[in-house]
């Protein structure tokens, strides 16, 4: 009978599994730090995507040095998701790098519960602000140090008095175009969270 269908009623089955929670969490840093490589290495589906081709114009506006390399930029925001447990999925949203994009961050920043902010060892000075957005608002975050072509020529301690970190703030090696890699850092996150969470 369609009457006895749960479905049909717009409930659940007394049997079925709950829903898993959905954390909101951001991927920041400065520009071209591997926020977008990070997204689409651990998202699950096929990442949202607003980039465009870096152009002359920009030459003057946007610093390269250390990053000549780079052909495209983020001029909204990068989407992905990741389940880390059937309780558990991450939905993941990468800030804009430039400086003339930061005014998204404040609306970007609704509702996230954490944040990793990406670090370049090679121009450190690019994710400053972001350390500062996240510190100021009170929002959880780690730091994870991408170590382009594989390396890491600093210990977490070292990038941690750096950048003049609290002990309490999670430092990690990490490669944005390796999944595991990128696991590893949202489930440091996500125990940070938790942990906080406890506490308060």
């Amino acid at each position: 009978m369609a009457g006895s269908d749960p479905a049909a009623r717009g409930t659940s089955a007394p049997d079925a599994p709950p829903a898993p929670d959905a954390v909101k969490i951001l991927i920041a840093g400065g520009f071209g730090v591997g926020k977008t490589t990070m997204v689409g290495a651990v998202s699950e589906i096929v990442p949202l995507r607003t980039e465009e081709p870096l152009t002359s114009a920009g030459l003057n506006v946007d610093d390269l040095d250390g990053i000549e390399e780079k052909r495209a930029t983020t001029v909204a925001l990068d989407f992905g998701r990741i389940t880390l447990s059937p309780e558990l999925v991450l939905y993941l949203f990468g800030t804009p790098g430039q400086q003339r994009f930061w005014f998204m961050w404040n609306d970007l920043a609704i509702g996230a519960l954490g944040a990793v902010v990406l670090i370049d060892v090679r121009r450190p000075e690019s994710s400053f602000a972001a350390i500062d957005f996240f510190e100021r608002r009170g929002i959880p975050f780690v730091v994870g140090v991408n170590g382009f072509h594989g390396q890491h020529p600093y210990t977490p301690e070292e990038v941690r008095d750096a950048l003049a970190l609290p002990k309490r703030t999670p430092v990690l090696l990490c490669d944005a175009r390796e999944r595991g890699s990128c696991r590893d850092v949202l489930v440091t996150l996500i125990d940070e969270l938790i942990a906080s969470s406890s506490h308060n």
